[in-house]
């Protein structure tokens, strides 16, 4: 048994005994010091028992890394087929993986990698609140803290260990979102006090102690939801996802042994930091910055809030500092350090650098990306808030990050990274009473839109970045809920960025409620513009506008973020998505091009003329020497203007 240690909570200065286990482990506050790190130190590797590395062959390799993701993806496949809320079963919010004994990513599902890349968080904050202070075999525990590693307090995390003969070895878990955890308003929050006002929190609660049903802890979740049976449902869910995990990881141990199996994920690690090292070593070192704004906190309007990123690169390492953006904010618009700001930096090099559709050969996703890569954010900013400030409706800043490190490195890595897109999210949720007087509650996630690339248009109406949520069925909606929705198509009140490769189109959506009921929405993006890159012009911010079909031609513009607001019968809600920016100059897209889109309603015909040069008569014909004038036209003026 390993000597006991003691980790120093630095939110509520409460100190707490590290779990107690086979093997015990202790994890230090990502946020005890500006700039604000999370703890690393080496994993031991697998060894024999004269102390040297165990070698592994390449096809055992092979064979276990794709047994691990094969793992995943069913844990995440379980767990959406079992769930009874559309966020889950629909729009397959939740996340999914197998992890080492020192909370390291072995495996993760093909889900939102918002859910798979914080995991790692939640399992450190459950090893400093862990119940009992001790795992146990057959321990199911749940944690949606946010100041104890988790990434949102709606994303419940299930985590089951794993033992090998009385050898604590690994963790099965998975998170997911859920409708309603007893919070000041349904479904979501954005202007609260503080993180009490977000709902159940759970801290290293155990749900099954060795096995057995804590039956108190599902009597207290029955009656503090407003959508209990569906919470405890889609517990159930979690439950049996992680519990699968178990069982691949062990038949894996039963099959290799537990030395080769070590040995085997040790080196499927360094593999993935390798590679991650050298497609960083292809980026000149310095540093890039680039910046932006969100809209308001959701109570401040108008106030907008600077996001500042500085990536620096140093041969095989880098560091993204985002020291100058907001402080902390006094809503819910603060984003939990470890649990999403990490996650989201993560997100973006692993998508830049390790896009598994362009790679020559195959690239375990797990924990090695993460390795080379330092995240800085000072305590008390927007991106490490200090407790007990409110952190749920956390999301968009998380894609402006994202958005804003692919900005600063355009310059050096062209062929890579896409213009601006949506960066965003448009969370709505509707709520209301039955009859019965039970809660309905609906939450939604409208889609987003990419900027341009290098050789593609950015695609349209889905989601981007670190959302990777599916829409939810019309017909579903209609079937369980007093809503209707009567518009759902691409925008066609703005154009996308044009450029050599245009920009994304946003979504419209209409939704009508039936009865009376109230909404909160975590939008952003109706000030700061989607950026072009490389000459391609700039897309379109959203926007959202309300109106009740009996007064059709009073039209209210919203706010992006509402909170708690109350709806009438017949009140419609239409969200307009922004649209992503073009990339290289317009003047370079083939006029055949341009004339497809004017054909497929994805450009007028004042618009192709105007950005593009190209000139298409009234009868949807391409005039080809009015257009080789027109563009002649065109450059002439701007080698003017820039001289």
């Amino acid at each position: 048994m390993a000597r006991k240690t003691t980790a120093k909570s630095s939110k509520t200065g409460a100190a707490r005994k590290a779990p107690r286990a086979t093997a015990k482990r202790s994890a230090k506050s990502a946020t005890k010091r500006t700039p604000a790190r999370a703890a690393k130190r080496p994993a031991k590797k697998a060894t024999t028992a004269k102390g040297k590395k165990i070698k592994v062959d390449p096809i055992t390799l092979q064979v276990i890394g794709g047994a691990l993701h094969t793992a995943a993806r069913e844990m995440g496949h379980v767990l959406y087929r079992m769930s009874f809320s559309s966020i889950i079963r629909e729009s397959e919010d939740l996340g999914a993986g197998l992890f080492d004994a020192d909370y390291q990513t072995l495996s993760e599902s093909d889900s939102t990698p918002l859910h798979i890349g914080s995991i790692p968080g939640y399992l450190r904050g459950m090893a400093k609140t862990l119940e009992d202070g001790e795992w146990c075999e057959d321990d199911v525990v749940i944690h949606n803290h946010p100041y104890y590693g988790a990434s949102h307090s709606p994303d419940i995390a299930v985590a089951i260990p794993i033992f090998w003969e009385g050898k604590l070895v690994g963790f099965s878990a998975n998170t997911a979102h859920h409708i309603d955890i007893g919070a000041a308003t349904p479904g979501l929050i954005i202007d609260i006090p503080d993180v009490f006002a977000e709902g159940m929190l759970f801290a290293g609660i155990k749900l099954y102690k060795k096995g057995v049903r804590n039956e108190g802890l599902w009597h207290f979740l029955q009656y503090n939801s407003r959508t209990a049976k569906m919470l405890m449902d889609d517990i159930e869910a979690q439950v049996a996802s992680a519990r699968l995990g178990v069982e691949r990881y062990k038949d894996l141990i039963r099959q290799y042994g537990y030395d080769t199996f070590k040995a085997a994920c040790d080196e499927l690690m360094d593999y993935t930091e390798r590679m991650m090292r050298q497609e960083i070593r292809k980026i000149p070192n310095g540093t890039y910055r680039a910046d932006g704004w969100m809209d308001d906190d959701g109570r401040n309007r108008g106030v907008r809030l600077p996001i500042k990123v500085a990536v620096t690169i140093k041969d095989d390492s880098v560091s993204v500092d985002l020291t100058g953006s907001s402080d902390q904010v006094p809503t819910g618009f603060n984003v939990p350090f470890d649990g999403s700001t990490k996650v989201a930096v993560y997100c973006a090099f692993r998508s830049l650098l390790l896009d598994q559709a362009l790679a020559e050969v195959y690239i375990p996703s797990n924990e090695g990306s993460f390795r080379p890569i330092e995240i800085i954010a000072p305590l008390g900013s927007i991106f490490n808030p200090k407790f007990p400030a409110a952190a749920e409706a956390r999301f968009t800043q998380c894609n402006r990050v994202i958005d804003c490190i692919l900005k600063a490195l355009a310059p050096v890595i062209p062929t890579k990274v896409i213009a601006g897109s949506s960066a965003s999210l448009s969370f709505i949720s509707y709520a209301g009473l039955k009859p019965s007087g039970d809660y309905w509650v609906f939450l939604e996630v409208n889609e987003g839109s990419y900027g341009a690339r290098a050789t593609k248009d950015g695609p349209d109406s889905i989601d981007n970045l670190m959302c990777n949520t599916r829409n939810n069925p019309l017909e579903d909606l209609g079937m369980h809920l007093p809503m209707v929705c009567d518009r759902y198509e691409l925008r066609d009140d703005v154009m996308p960025g044009a450029g050599r490769m245009r920009g994304g189109i946003g979504v419209v959506k209409s939704q009508r409620v039936l009865t009376a009921g109230v909404i909160t929405h975590e939008n952003d993006r109706h000030t700061d513009v989607p950026w072009g890159a490389f000459g391609g012009h700039e897309g379109a911010v959203g926007k959202v506008l309300r109106y009740n079909t009996e007064r059709p031609d009073s039209i209210e513009e919203m706010p992006a973020k509402v909170s708690g607001i109350g709806i009438d019968a017949n009140d419609v809600i239409s969200f307009y998505g922004p649209c992503g920016g073009g990339y290289g100059d317009p003047l370079e897209r083939p006029a055949e091009q341009v004339l497809d889109d004017v054909l497929d309603d994805f450009c007028t015909i004042d618009h192709a003329n105007k950005a593009y040069g190209v000139v298409v008569s009234k009868n949807l014909k391409l005039d080809v020497k009015a257009t080789d004038k027109r563009r002649a036209q065109m450059r002439r003026t701007s080698k003017i203007a820039a001289a």
